[in-house]
């Protein structure tokens, strides 16, 4: 079974990497990111630092008439990382308190190309997700099959008995900004349990 997205997208958190990557495809797909969230009227949310991946996507967003909402620490705020001319900036005491502001703000989420915190970010609204604290979407743009690795480990996950089907797919995975945008918009939360063959579950 599942359940639909009653409301519309209005609000998007970014999750990517503070650095540039070794291609210039990761910044370009940062830029179209950007760009199409304007054009679509949603709202950006993000880590509020003008550095790497994250620097390129809010940049465009705001060139392309998003609303762009930095969350960002009192230590990056105070070495001066803050990006200028969001549209609004909040300043939290630590990463916790940003990404539970971060879901707290966001209708769905997207992970593009990054490094740890990407990654434990990704995880942790997708874990939210799964439990049914919340029932918004994740998706990664998938670009030079960043995240294949990702989808495989998943895969195992699966395959040895550690997740169900529906949970290995409900990270939605896309090439291109529009393609995820789109099955952002339509996705419709699994409402099995997380448990496998155990009584109570």
């Amino acid at each position: 079974m599942t359940q639909g997205n009653t409301s519309p997208i209005r609000s998007i958190a970014v999750f990517c990497g503070s650095n540039f990557g070794n291609s210039p495809e990761y910044a370009e797909a940062a830029r179209a990111l950007g760009s199409e969230l304007g054009r679509r009227g949603i709202r950006l949310v993000y880590g509020g630092t003008n550095k790497g991946l994250m620097g390129v996507v809010a940049e465009s967003a705001l060139a392309g008439g998003a609303e762009v909402t930095g969350i960002i620490t009192r230590r990056l705020f105070e070495r001066g990382h803050l990006a200028p001319g969001l549209s609004s900036h909040e300043i939290v005491d630590g990463m916790r308190v940003r990404k539970a502001r971060m879901a707290e703000l966001a209708d769905a989420f997207i992970a593009l190309p990054g490094g740890l915190g990407t990654l434990e970010e990704l995880f942790e609204v997708a874990t939210l997700t799964q439990l049914g604290d919340h029932s918004k979407a994740c998706g990664v743009l998938n670009i030079r099959g960043f995240y294949e690795p990702m989808r495989a480990m998943l895969a195992l996950a699966t395959e040895q008995g550690f997740m169900k089907p529906e949970h290995r797919d409900m990270i939605i995975s896309a090439d291109a900004p529009d393609l995820l945008l789109d099955a952002i918009a339509s996705w419709t939360a699994p409402t099995v349990t997380k448990w496998i063959g155990q009584p109570g579950s």
